[in-house]
């Protein structure tokens, strides 16, 4: 401490500050949402805009808009539930298998090393969205937790989300 009671710039003051505009639509959408994000972004046919990658009969994969790593996306039933039991046997069959297809498009593209594949069900679970089930694919690579994750907590994700869109909704669409 200096004499005025102010910490010096070499003091340790904890983390420091990394501004991360971009969030500010996350906080701001938290904050005003109503109703279901992954009801409302399949009914409005703008798959682009709403990072949809792949459609089918009873899902549909749409990458995370705010990713933990590149690729990281999320395959959702179109019915609105939060009771993995009330899940029917073609929900859960078209599923695993857009899990599948989107994890072998993404070994293709981004050459990951691992993934988390999961479901949180509930916000005690983690579940971010928890009236509206969900499983994550999340791509991952030796080494990438890596200084700034462990030092700033900050996640450095190397491509532009419109990129990945591209990319991924190219290759599991046969475009």
């Amino acid at each position: 401490m200096d004499n005025h009671g102010q910490r010096s710039r070499n003091e340790a003051s904890g983390p420091g500050i990394i501004w991360a505009p971009w969030r500010i639509q996350y906080v701001a959408a938290a904050e005003r949402t109503e109703g279901c994000i992954f009801c409302e972004k399949p009914s409005q046919e703008r798959d682009r805009d709403n990072l949809i990658i792949l459609r089918g009969e009873h899902a549909f994969a749409i990458l995370n808009r705010f990713p933990y790593n590149n690729g990281h996306l999320m395959v959702v039933p179109y019915r609105h539930t939060a009771d993995f039991g009330s899940i029917t046997p073609e929900e859960a069959a078209e599923m695993t298998d857009m899990l599948q297809r989107c994890q072998r498009a993404t070994d293709e593209l981004m050459h990951a090393h691992g993934y988390n594949i999961g479901l949180n069900l509930g916000s005690a679970a983690g579940a971010g969205i928890g009236d509206h089930l969900h499983y994550h694919l999340v791509p991952r690579w030796n080494g990438d937790t890596n200084f700034m994750a462990v030092t700033s907590n900050t996640r450095v994700i190397s491509e532009a989300l419109d990129e990945t869109w591209e990319r991924l909704s190219a290759r599991l669409n046969g475009r």
